[in-house]
This record gives structure tokens, sequence and C-alpha cells, in this order.
């Protein structure tokens, strides 16, 4: 698979990848999809913590769970790992070779964790003032929580979303995957492409400080301004929506579906569906507004009539109408639609240690036109590339690579 030719646009891009878990994997993995070269950087023996997280695991081919987590897989195709001891002196020797010769090092430990390793911006930056630096952390480089350890709920939580997550009497609930640690991930992609572009004009490297806790309030969007221009707290409501009404999860006579009505010519020709077009005349009802303010009376009447109705024949009604709605998925029903087979997010991956040949991912959903993300490296195995990558970037072997 490492033959398959790197077209992305940013073929030629070296990364110093000293990050592990999920947001800073993510991110470089982004990268990576779209051409860059990153090294990444692991415990010798142990390695990312996530390799280790699961069941499930990768089945080798004795029959018996490999070493590759599920959890591993999803977010570090196209790297090359190399297993170095960053707290010996070689190892840290080594490390601060390599970050002379890339464009960006990230990383993801507590403030101020590296510099004891001398592997801290500071003193990269002397050592290679075009460096792009991202440090990702929980509460960032700076505050009374700066300290403080950084895991997805913890942000979650801090930031808002898990309050307005759940039903409306129930508990605040989390989103069902590390979707603080995705989103801190994206951002930090997008700023290193924004600080290259900077290093590229004006030859200046610099430090990126991006926490997970700042980019989860950053994403509280609508909610978030609707509290602070209104005052008032946001409520959980379950799967309904804070400002449009119908927008949730109906129960059918054989399922559930989603209506996403957008606007009253939307709602009206829904009422049309359910033979209630009287509704949309209705004062109650009639501009979304109103339907807000009424959003209860609306939505028991909504409900009773959808109950008569089946999954299939409401969500066909709707799709001629021109109402917005879907199904809810399972996930096995998900990498089962022929939606994901037209657009390539599901993807089979070579990997040498797997009994089948090879391991199902999920595919980038980027499309570019010219310069298309391509699959070229299987998710590595820890220090899988070491040797390699000591005689790329180092003048003379100064450690001694381990299993």
């Amino acid at each position: 698979m490492s033959d398959t030719p790197n077209l992305g646009p940013l073929a030629g891009l070296r990364i110093l990848d000293m990050s592990r878990i999920l947001a800073g994997p993510f991110c470089t993995q982004l990268l990576a999809d779209m051409g860059a070269d990153v090294i990444k950087i692991e415990r010798p023996g142990t390695g990312d913590d996530t390799r280790s997280w699961g069941p499930p695991f990768v089945t080798g081919t004795d029959g018996k769970p490999t070493g590759e987590s599920a959890y591993y897989l999803s977010a570090n195709r196209n790297k090359r790992s190399a297993a170095i001891d960053m707290a010996t002196p070689e190892g840290a020797e080594a490390l601060r070779e390599i970050a002379a010769q890339v464009d960006v090092v990230i990383e993801n430990f507590k403030p101020g964790g590296l510099k004891k390793y001398g592997l801290d911006y500071a003193t990269l930056a002397k050592i290679n003032p075009r460096l792009v630096y991202c440090s990702i952390s929980g509460y960032g480089q700076t505050g009374p929580h700066s300290h403080k350890p950084g895991y997805d709920i913890l942000a979650q939580g801090y930031g808002g979303m898990m309050s307005l997550t759940g039903e409306p009497d129930g508990e605040p609930v989390k989103v069902g995957v590390g979707i603080a640690d995705v989103m801190c991930g994206m951002y930090a992609s997008n700023a290193i492409l924004a600080a290259l572009r900077h290093r590229d004009a004006s030859g200046e490297g610099q430090h990126i400080d991006i926490a997970l806790v700042d980019t989860q309030i950053s994403w509280l969007i609508n909610e978030g301004v609707n509290y602070l221009l209104s005052g008032e707290a946001p409520k959980r409501r379950g799967n309904q929506h804070p400002n449009i009404v119908p927008y949730q999860v109906f129960e059918t006579s054989d399922g559930h579906v989603i209506v996403a009505v957008g606007n009253d010519a939307q709602f009206a020709r829904f009422c049309d569906i359910l033979d209630r077009a009287d509704l949309a005349r209705d004062a109650r009802f009639a501009t979304n507004p109103a339907r807000l303010e009424n959003r209860d009376a609306l939505i028991a009447l909504l409900s009773e009539l959808v109950l008569r109705r089946g999954k299939d024949e409401l969500l066909d009604a709707m799709e001629r109408a021109g109402v917005p709605g879907g199904p809810v998925n399972t996930v096995p029903e998900v990498f089962e639609t022929d939606q994901v087979a037209a657009r390539n997010m599901k993807l089979s991956v070579p990997h040498p240690l797997a009994a089948s040949g090879a391991v199902e991912l999920i595919g980038n959903p980027i499309n570019f036109s010219q310069t298309p993300v391509t699959y070229r490296r299987h998710p590595p195995t820890c220090g899988e590339h070491t040797e390699e990558i000591l005689r790329e970037f180092l003048s003379r072997p100064t450690l001694t690579p381990r299993d």
C-alpha cells in the first residue's frame, strides 16, 4: 500500500507527531491523508495508549487478538511509527534532530511537560525558526486550569455540551463518540495549515496553543449565542431543536423517523402529508416563532398523527413533497448503505498482522478534484519504521531501536 502515489496537496510536508490518544492523532491523520509525511513517535514496547483500548482488536494469523485495537486504527493510517524513548538523553536528542528538519511538531503533553526533555517550543524554535509547533491540551497553556489533564468527557462537561445533551428530565449525556477530541483535532489541523501559509509567506514559524475546552466552547454555536443574547440558560431537549419546530425524531408504527422542517412552507407540506392541512393555518402553528411558543401542543398532535404511519411510507411521502427527513440508522445499517459505497466511506486497507490480510476503516470525507486524498499506509505497528526514520533523519545512529 505504501506504493500508492502521493498526489495530495500536502505532499512534501513533514510532521513530527508526539501526540497520542485521539485529538492529536486525528489531526495528523487528516493531514497525512492529504499527503503529509507524519512520523508518529511512540513509547518503546507499549506505544500509543489507544493500542490497548479494546476489544475489538485486529485478529492475527494465529486466530488470536493482536495489539492493534479498532480505536487505534481509527486515527493512525498513513503514518510511520518510530519507537523512541524521549525520557533518555539519546532519545530526546534524536527527536531534536528530527525536529530540526520537519515543518510541523504536534504534541499533547501537559503544559510545560516537554521542557525537561528539551522538546518544548522555545527550545525547538531556536533549532528550527520556521517550525510550526502545535500544542494540544485540556485547558490550554495558560489560565487557572492549565495544569489539569484533558479528557474528552471532561471537556464536554466543562464546556457545556453535556448540559445540552439528553432527555429534559434525565441526566446530562455526552456525545456517543469523543467529539471534543475530534473537533479539537479539526481545529488544530486548520490552525496548522494557516500557520504554514504564514510561514511560507514570512519565513516565520509559530506556536499554536489549542485546548479541548476552548474548542468545545466554540462549537456551542447557536445555543451559546442564544444564552449570550437572551440571558436564559439553554435546556436539554432530547432530539428537539432549540430554534426550529418540528425538528426531531418521531415514532412511527414500525420504527423512528427524523423530521427536519426548516421553514413554514415545508411545515405546510408536512401537514398535507398527515392529512391535517388545517394545522398550517392555525395561528398557533403557522409560523416558526408561533410553533416554538406552542411547541408542546404541536408535538403532541404531530406525534399522534405520525404514529399512525409506517416509517418507509412516511419517508417516501416526505421526499416526494420536499420535506426534509430521514431514517435513524444503526451503525451496521450505515455501512450497508449505497451512499457509503458511492462515496467510498468504507475502506479495506492491507495490514501485515491481520489474518484476513486487511482491515476495514472509515474513509476521509474530503474530495479534491485535482489532488485526491490517498491511502498509502496502514496504521503502523509500534516502532515499525524506527530504523528507517533514524537512517533518514539522523546524522548518525544515536540510539538502538527497541521493539
